[in-house]
């Protein structure tokens, strides 16, 4: 599978003739140069390809991966003009769509962290709002010579890891949460709990996700109440299951 576009695609509301914010200056490296800073993508650029982002992971969670994408701009209120000058296929379009949730996640479990009055509040508030974020919706499209080792996504990736690692410690070392869990145990069950059912008919299923993951994280205070089975899930034993599945 080709590489994903990883650059911002023009702003198509941008007069002929106009310099693109994102495309590369000429004499200039890394952010600033010559000619100072580079500018800022337009601000009504920077809302349509979030608006499509948005729209493209309801869509996957409806449909898979392969969701048509003349569904995905109609839900971002757009052209498809507009969508194809974002994201000009499907595969650069899905790489930014697991990139945008991965990074929203990973804020998620920083903030919570930050706010919250103790670790197992910021635990629970972080794993709802993964779910809003449609974590559970990533794992199907992982398929089908996604390349999950392009750089973008593995440093969102091991953010991601670092923020969870950090927030689930904090939460064992205040004895608030049990200590045989490792953060790929919370994961898998996230995105098992939070993953909807097959179809689109399916009745509230964000109100039972929400239900059955609080049951999940009500089970992971202390004391335990029972022995795990098996040893702690971490992210690199999740990585190396899926990278051998995929041989």
């Amino acid at each position: 599978m080709k590489r994903p576009t990883t650059t911002a695609a023009a702003d198509p509301s941008a007069p002929a003739g106009a310099v693109d914010p994102a495309a590369p200056k000429a004499g200039r490296s890394g952010a600033s140069g010559e000619g100072g800073p580079l500018p800022r993508p337009r601000a009504d650029a920077v809302r349509n390809r979030e608006r499509i982002l948005a729209a493209a992971r309801e869509a996957f969670v409806d449909f898979g991966s392969a969701a048509p994408l003349d569904e995905v701009a109609r839900r971002a209120g757009i052209g498809n003009a507009t969508l194809y000058r974002h994201f000009p296929d499907r595969d650069t379009l899905v790489h930014h769509v697991v990139l945008f949730t991965t990074e929203r996640v990973a804020a998620s479990a920083e903030a919570a962290l930050a706010e919250e009055p103790d670790a197992f509040a910021a635990l629970c508030r972080f794993t709802h709002a993964a779910a809003d974020e449609r974590i559970g919706a990533l794992c199907p499209m992982l398929a089908d010579g996604f390349d999950r080792d392009h750089p973008e996504l593995l440093a969102a990736r091991t953010a991601l890891a670092e923020a969870v690692e950090t927030l689930l410690d904090a939460g064992q070392e205040a004895g608030l949460v049990r200590a045989d869990i490792g953060v790929g145990d919370l994961m898998v069950a996230l995105s098992q709990l939070s993953r909807p059912l097959p179809g689109t008919a399916c009745f509230d299923t964000d109100r039972f996700a929400h239900r059955h993951l609080q049951l999940f994280l009500d089970g992971l205070r202390t004391p335990a109440r029972s022995e795990l089975p098996g040893s702690a899930a971490t992210l690199e034993d999740l990585t190396l299951k899926t990278t051998l599945k995929t041989m």
